[in-house]
């Protein structure tokens, strides 16, 4: 299988969220498992049931993480330097409406938009890749074609 690269800042926080859901999450789900039986018949019990689907889930996001750590490729952009690359921090400007944005790009288990952190599979991310500070780059969109010019790089 790939490697999944990961930022250290993203290892750390799926390490993290594992940790919570074993630690925490999962008993207390096998409790509220628990009480939920001694409340009768589980036919007709939403409560049971209810813990049985946020188990299900639990379960899964665990073996997810596992998965993802097994795999992880940790990256330090600070050792990095020269065209956009993996880890990278740009700041890029919207030809069109002068909107400027700035994004990391990471890997796929710890991209968040909200956050500007951008899926290296993203079509602005491939778009980039490769790219130097003032060069202009066309991308393909779900919106439409946007064309954005890179302002900085750097590698933090």
């Amino acid at each position: 299988m790939d490697k999944i690269p990961l930022t250290r800042a993203g290892h750390t926080a799926l390490e993290t969220e594992l940790k919570q859901l074993k630690s925490v999450e999962r008993p207390a789900i096998i409790k509220a498992i628990s009480e939920a039986r001694e409340h009768g018949d589980l036919s007709e019990n939403a409560e049971y049931h209810s813990a049985r689907e946020k188990q299900s889930f639990i379960e899964g996001r665990i073996k997810e993480l596992e998965g993802t750590l097994s795999l992880a490729e940790v990256i330090d952009p600070t050792k990095l330097s020269g065209p956009i690359k993996f880890g990278a921090t740009v700041h890029i400007v919207d030809e069109d409406t002068d909107e400027e944005k700035t994004y990391q790009i990471v890997g796929e288990a710890e991209a968040s938009l909200e956050k500007g952190m951008l899926n290296i599979k993203s079509p602005i991310a491939r778009a980039l890749i490769g790219k130097e500070e003032g060069d202009s780059v066309e991308v393909r969109t779900p919106g439409g074609d946007k064309a954005y010019e890179i302002l900085s790089i750097k590698y933090v």
